[in-house]
């Protein structure tokens, strides 16, 4: 099973931007690589996902904001976020080895530890 370390969450006023990165601990190359949130007392839901062959998708909520990419010599999936809103505001996770799309997904067995977001003024 792939190990997950996921990095870069923060406080960041409305309207910044935030680069998350994920981290595996082998090769991510044959995988497709999803990111999720959980705000309190909500569900996890997806929030963009990315193939093994780099096709992108994103659950409706972050469609021009959000950016999903992958740097498969290092092992690395990242997670651009543009014009963030309050209720951006989540922790965020990375997972490896599932089916993702902006409105459905099966998460994979790997998840990384999650890295906090807040969005404040």
């Amino acid at each position: 099973q792939v190990q997950l370390v996921e990095s870069g969450g923060g406080l960041v006023q409305p309207g910044g931007s935030l680069r998350l990165s994920c981290k595996a601990s082998r090769s991510i190359l044959s995988f497709s690589m999803g990111w999720y949130r959980q705000a309190p007392g909500k569900e996890r839901e997806l929030v963009a996902g990315i193939t093994s062959n780099n096709r992108p998708d994103y659950a409706d909520s972050v469609k021009g904001r959000f950016t999903i990419s992958r740097d498969n010599a290092k092992n690395t999936g990242y997670l651009q976020m543009a014009s963030l809103k309050p209720e951006d505001t989540a922790v965020y996770f990375c997972n490896v080895g599932g089916y993702y799309s902006g409105t459905y997904s099966v998460p994979g067995n790997s998840w990384g530890q999650g890295t906090q977001v807040t969005v404040s003024s």
